[in-house]
C-alpha cells in the first residue's frame, strides 16, 4: 500500500478543520445574544481537556522544548485570540458564509508572513492559485457593497490578518520542535485567561439550550484546532493554505441548510472559483512532487 505523503495528510486535516470551524460559526450564532468574549471562553475551555487528554494519551511532555520557542507560543495564542475576538464579532453581525469568508483571508496572509518569516519559496502557479481563490472571495463579498463597508465586515478582515500570523507561528513552534497538542494546549489556555476578565465585564446568564450550543461549538473548534495545528505542523503554509477555504463551502451549507441563509448568484460563483483554485493548486503540486 502506497504510503500517503505529508502534502496528503496536510489537506485532509485543513478540510476536516475547515468543515469543525464551519460548525463552529453555526453553533455560535444559534447560542444567541451573548458577548464575544464569553463565547470565546467556552470554545477553548472545552479544548483545553481534549488536549490534555491528547498529551496524556500519547505521553507527549507538557515543554516547549528550547526556551527560545516560548516567543513563537506567545505570538502564536496572542494573534490567535485576537483573531478569535475579531471572527466571532463578524460571526455574530454578519451572515457566517461572509464572516468565514474573511475569516478566510488568512492563508493569503499565512503564505505572506511565510515567505518574510520562514523564507519558504512561493512558486508562481501558488500565488495564482491563492489570488484566483482571493478573486473568488470577491463574488461573495461583493466590494463595494455593504459587506465590505461596514464595521464587522472591517472587523473580520482584521481577524483574517491576525489569523494567518498565526498559523505561521504554529509552523515555526513545531518546525524547531513543540509537539501541536502542546500548542493547541497553549493557545488555550491562554485564550481562556484573556478572555475571563472580558467575559466578566459583558456577563451574560447562560440559559440550558445557549450552554449546549457554547459546548458544541467548543467541540468543533477543538475538531479544527487540531485539523489545522497538525496540517500546518506537517506541510508548508504555501502547499496547503489554498485549502483554507473549503470552510467557506462548508459555512454556506450549513447557513442554508440550519439557517436559512441562501447565497445568491455572485456568491455561488465565488464558490465555484475557489473551489476550482483548489483543484487547480492539488493537481499542479501532486504532479510536481511525482516529477
Amino acid at each position: 500500500m502506497e504510503k500517503i505523503s505529508n502534502r496528503t495528510k496536510g489537506i485532509i486535516c485543513i478540510i476536516i478543520a475547515g468543515f469543525c470551524f464551519a460548525c463552529m460559526s453555526l453553533f455560535l450564532k444559534m447560542a444567541g445574544d451573548i458577548s464575544t468574549f464569553e463565547k470565546s471562553f467556552f470554545r477553548n475551555f472545552v479544548a483545553i481537556f481534549f488536549a490534555l487528554g491528547v498529551m496524556k494519551s500519547r505521553r507527549l511532555p507538557f515543554t516547549m522544548g528550547s526556551p527560545s520557542n516560548l516567543k513563537y507560543l506567545i505570538l502564536r495564542a496572542a494573534f490567535g485570540t485576537l483573531g478569535m475576538f475579531c471572527n466571532f464579532y463578524a460571526v455574530d453581525h454578519m451572515v457566517i458564509a461572509d464572516a468565514n469568508m474573511l475569516n478566510k483571508l488568512s492563508p493569503f496572509f499565512a503564505i505572506i508572513f511565510s515567505f518574510f518569516l520562514l523564507k519558504e519559496r512561493v512558486r508562481p502557479y501558488q500565488i495564482f492559485c491563492v489570488l484566483m481563490a482571493f478573486v473568488g472571495a470577491q463574488f461573495i463579498l461583493k466590494p463595494g457593497g455593504e459587506t465590505l463597508t461596514t464595521f464587522p465586515a472591517l472587523i473580520g478582515f482584521i481577524g483574517g490578518m491576525c489569523a494567518g500570523f498565526a498559523y505561521t507561528n504554529v509552523r515555526l513552534a513545531t518546525k524547531h520542535g513543540v509537539e501541536a497538542p502542546f500548542v493547541v494546549l497553549f493557545f488555550s489556555v491562554f485564550s481562556c485567561l484573556m478572555s475571563i476578565p472580558l467575559a466578566l465585564l459583558h456577563f451574560t446568564w447562560l440559559t440550558p439550550k445557549q450552554l449546549i450550543f457554547l459546548f458544541l461549538s467548543g467541540l468543533a473548534a477543538t475538531g479544527g484546532q487540531f485539523g489545522i495545528t497538525t496540517a500546518y505542523s506537517l506541510t508548508p503554509a504555501r502547499e496547503i493554505s489554498v485549502y483554507d477555504y473549503s470552510q467557506i463551502i462548508f459555512a454556506a451549507l450549513l447557513g442554508m441548510l440550519v439557517l436559512g441563509e441562501l447565497p445568491d448568484a455572485l456568491s455561488i460563483i465565488g464558490y465555484v472559483v475557489i473551489i476550482t483554485a483548489g483543484v487547480i493548486m492539488f493537481v499542479i503540486s501532486k504532479n510536481a512532487s511525482e516529477d
